[in-house]
């Protein structure tokens, strides 16, 4: 049986991506794919509880080596537990956030040394690296607007519970797009820089364009 293959979809707050995954979900089902839909940090249940930790507002301060330590140790158990069995049968995995994410906001906006993430990729991901990553690229004022926008019509909330990372500042953020814009620059190969700041209709049909030519085309789908 052929590997399925491995999609993942990143991008700053409110950038859409967890629209785009679960459309684009959608869509390879609909071309009689099996499809299992995940996200970082989560998709096991160890994962699911650290997510808990890495996202709540009260959690103490600590380092971004700290920070980026737990997503591995998530990413590890996510890994054994759900990417590389999907894969192993067929199924085409599609990740909301994946090891990309740590690069852009531990190391790129949090200064983490890229070398230490380079280790843990090592350690952690290899061999099963995506074969596509799809970056939403969007202005961070532009984004957190519609994050905060989501948030109320979600649950009535406000800025002020913004999680860790959304509550962080204009600084951090502007770092964390360059950051994916780098990343992508630095693998062309696997990357493809989608703009997020059209309606999410327009941007569902260039990814799909973009998976159908790169990976279902090859796959002979």
């Amino acid at each position: 049986m052929a590997l399925g293959q491995f999609i993942t979809l990143e991008g700053g707050e409110g950038s859409g991506k967890s629209t785009q995954a679960r459309l684009l979900e959608q869509r390879l089902r609909d071309n009689g794919l099996e499809v299992t839909m995940t996200r970082e940090p989560g998709g096991s249940l160890f994962g699911e509880h650290l997510r808990n930790v890495l996202l709540d507002s009260k959690t103490p301060e600590h380092s971004a080596l700290s920070e980026a330590l737990l997503f591995y140790a998530a990413r590890a158990d996510h890994l054994e537990n759900k990417i590389r069995p999907a894969l192993a049968a067929g199924r085409w995995v599609v990740c909301d956030r994946f090891s990309d994410s740590t690069r852009a906001y531990q190391g790129y906006a949090g200064a983490l040394q890229l070398e230490a993430i380079d280790t843990m990729d090592q350690l952690v991901v290899a061999p099963t690296f995506p074969d596509l990553t799809v970056i939403i690229d969007i202005d961070p004022a532009i984004g957190m607007a519609r994050a905060d926008q989501r948030r109320a019509e979600r649950d009535g909330s406000n800025t002020t519970r913004r999680d860790r990372f959304e509550g962080r500042d204009r600084t951090f953020h502007d770092a964390l797009r360059q950051g994916f814009l780098t990343i992508a620059a630095n693998n062309p190969g696997r990357c493809v820089v989608i703009d997020g700041s059209r309606d999410a209709d327009s941007i569902g049909a260039q990814i799909w364009q973009v998976v159908a030519t790169r990976l279902l085309q090859e796959a002979g789908t």
